[in-house]
C-alpha cells in the first residue's frame, strides 16, 4: 500500500476564492484512484488543522503533493503558516532532527538533518503570469524557471527535511486566459505519467 498526502494550499483571500486549487486537488484524487493499493489523505490548509496530526501525516505518507497558488511571487500566507507550524512541530518527531551540522565542524553538512528520507514530493503552482514571462528573453522573470526562481526556497525547504523532488507542474495565465478543461487534461496526463513510473506494478488494467 502506497500512501499519498495531498496538501491543498488554496484559500479564500482578497479576490481569490481558492476554487482553482480545489479543482486541481480533485483532479489529483481522480488520477490516483486509477491505481491499486493507494491510500490518500487530504489537508486543506484553510480548514482548522491539528499540528501534531499533520506531522503524523507527513511521517505516514510515501508521497506528498502540494497544490498552491502563487501570491506576489511567493507561497500564500495560509500555506506558509501551515508549513511553519507543522514543520516546527515535527522537530525530532519525524520531520527533522537538526540542521545536520555538528559543533565540532559547523561549516559543513548543513541541511542533512531531515527525517523524511525515502519519501518524495510534487508541487503544482497556479499563476496569473503567462508561461512566456519565464521563457522569453526580456520578459519579467529573465528566462528563469518557476522551480529555479520563485520556488527555489520551497524546494530547498523540502530537501532540508530529506524529501526527494518529483517533476513539478505549473498552471499559467489562469486569471485572464484560463482554459480549465485543457489545463486539467494536461495535468492529469502529467500526474499519470509520474505515478505510472512510481506505482507501475499497481496500475489498474
Amino acid at each position: 500500500m502506497k500512501k499519498v498526502l495531498i496538501i491543498n494550499g488554496g484559500q479564500n483571500f482578497g479576490h481569490s476564492g481558492g476554487k482553482y486549487n480545489q479543482t486541481i486537488a480533485a483532479n489529483t484524487l481522480e488520477v490516483l484512484k486509477k491505481f491499486e493499493n493507494v491510500e490518500v489523505k487530504i489537508t486543506n490548509v484553510s480548514d482548522n488543522y491539528n499540528k501534531s496530526e499533520e506531522v503524523e501525516k507527513f511521517v505516514w505518507a510515501d508521497y506528498i503533493i502540494y497544490h498552491t497558488p502563487i501570491w506576489w511571487f511567493q507561497l500564500p500566507n495560509g500555506l506558509k503558516k501551515y508549513i511553519d507550524e507543522v514543520f516546527t512541530a515535527g522537530h525530532a518527531k519525524g520531520i527533522y532532527m537538526s540542521d545536520g551540522r555538528t559543533s565540532e565542524n559547523p561549516k559543513i553538512n548543513y541541511g542533512t538533518g531531515g527525517m523524511l528520507g525515502g519519501r518524495k514530493y510534487m508541487v503544482t503552482t497556479s499563476w496569473n503570469a503567462p508561461e512566456t514571462a519565464f521563457t522569453l528573453p526580456g520578459e519579467f522573470f529573465n528566462e528563469t524557471s518557476v522551480d529555479n526562481g520563485p520556488l527555489f526556497g520551497f524546494h530547498r525547504m523540502n530537501a532540508f527535511v530529506s524529501l526527494e523532488k518529483m517533476e513539478s507542474f505549473h498552471f499559467h495565465d489562469v486569471e485572464k486566459n484560463a482554459n480549465i478543461e485543457r489545463d486539467m487534461k494536461l495535468y492529469r496526463e502529467h500526474l499519470t505519467t509520474v505515478f505510472e513510473k512510481e506505482l507501475k506494478p499497481q496500475l489498474v488494467n
